[in-house]
């Protein structure tokens, strides 16, 4: 029988009949940068921790299991993944990119990848014809679903169908969603990235990044990649990231049960122009995410009626922490203009409906009337404030 994602979070199946590590429960830190050996071609498995360390080695192992790969790779940052995504593609390929895409991913093609002559097309894929923007060059289709921070809903298998149909690889950052929510891979995605700082860890005390494939060749050559360049994560940060997985199914569930509670709230504001979320029935994505994943996740986007209003909202809260990143157990309001997005061109932030009066929301695991109520309360006080 094949086990529950919950489960998978606590156990993996392997390791099972094995009382290695005298037994302990909790994975053991391996903080040691290099291993001895007996002989001569004889190795415990390990030479080098920036090869391979075991404790990051079960970590990559868990991650595996739960998006249902066969192969994690595990990186300092989220960055530091899709960093080396990149080091698949040479100058002159071509990459159809989802225009709507967390503000570093943008940084990086734009000012890294384009200067090694990697090509971009950046579009809306949930919305337009991606067969129209194929290329002799193109390579892969880049997307993320949700998207950040405007949450647009991509039909993953869909887009699978016409990457096969082209011989193009399709990859998804599933960092918004989770191992615990959504499987690109079993959708028909080639590899999938996660920024591990998020919801893996849980607690915003780590950074880490995943790349996640069922492909042995792309397996292959991001083995050679990540030793040939040190951009694996230590065994200390695998081992916090192991910890915040243990308690995954039950954070996401907590999560996702604020955060419609929360945009059912907000929808009754008179000063809200905007509520972004994929859980209610109004979002243009809302049965695709019904069909293709097992909820609607904790990521939520709205609009207020002017900058003063957001800005007044960032300044009174004290629960709810104005700060970047998203994923942990506290409710985080972020500001995309200035924080998540701002190295991404005005126009750009624009088009894709980024204004100085979007805020995103990370919601957290707190009890969800005290987050109602400190809303609550930040919104009179700015009301009566701006005489709105």
């Amino acid at each position: 029988m094949e086990r529950s994602i919950e489960t998978k979070c606590l156990h993996l199946e392997e390791d099972e009949d094995c009382i290695n590590h005298y037994g302990a429960i909790s994975y053991p830190i391996y903080q040691t940068a290099t291993y001895a050996h007996e002989g001569v071609g004889i190795s415990t498995g390990y030479d080098y921790s920036r090869l391979q360390n075991p404790t990051r080695e079960h970590l990559e192992k868990v991650v595996a299991s739960l998006e249902n790969g066969t192969d994690a790779f595990a990186f300092a940052s989220g960055m530091a993944a899709i960093s080396m995504l990149m080091e698949l593609f040479k100058p002159g390929d071509h990459i159809i990119a989802d225009s709507d895409l967390y503000g570093g991913s943008i940084r990086l093609f734009r000012n890294v990848s384009e200067k090694n002559s990697i090509k971009f097309s950046n579009i809306d894929c949930c919305r337009e014809n991606i067969e129209n923007f194929i290329t002799p060059e193109t390579k892969t289709v880049y997307i993320e679903t949700p998207t950040n921070p405007m949450m647009n809903v991509t039909d993953i298998a869909a887009v699978s169908k016409i990457a096969k149909k082209h011989g193009l690889l399709l990859i998804v950052d599933n960092t918004f969603m989770s191992p615990y929510f959504q499987n690109p891979l079993d959708l028909g995605a080639d590899i999938v990235v996660h920024s591990g700082t998020k919801y893996l860890g849980g607690h915003n005390d780590t950074l880490a990044g995943f790349l996640v494939t069922n492909k042995p060749d792309i397996a292959e050559k991001f083995a050679f990649l990540i030793k040939t360049t040190g951009a694996g994560l230590s065994p200390f940060d695998s081992f916090l990231i192991l910890r915040g997985i243990k308690t995954l199914a039950v954070r996401m569930e907590k999560a996702q049960e604020n955060a419609l509670k929360i945009a059912e709230w907000l929808k009754l504001q008179k000063s809200v122009t905007r509520v972004i979320y994929p859980g209610l029935p109004e979002h243009q994505g809302h049965e695709i995410m019904k069909k293709q994943a097992r909820g609607f996740g904790a990521m939520l986007t709205f609009q207020v009626e002017s900058k003063k209003f957001a800005l007044s909202i960032l300044e009174k809260v004290r629960m709810i922490k104005y700060a970047e990143s998203l994923g942990g157990v506290e409710t985080l309001i972020t500001y995309p203009t200035t924080q998540t997005h701002a190295d991404v061109p005005q126009e750009i932030r624009e088009k894709n409906g980024i204004t100085e009066s979007t805020l995103r929301l990370s919601v957290g695991i707190e009890n969800a009337e005290d987050l109602i109520y400190e809303l609550e309360k930040v919104f009179q006080e700015t009301e009566r404030e701006l005489n709105v």
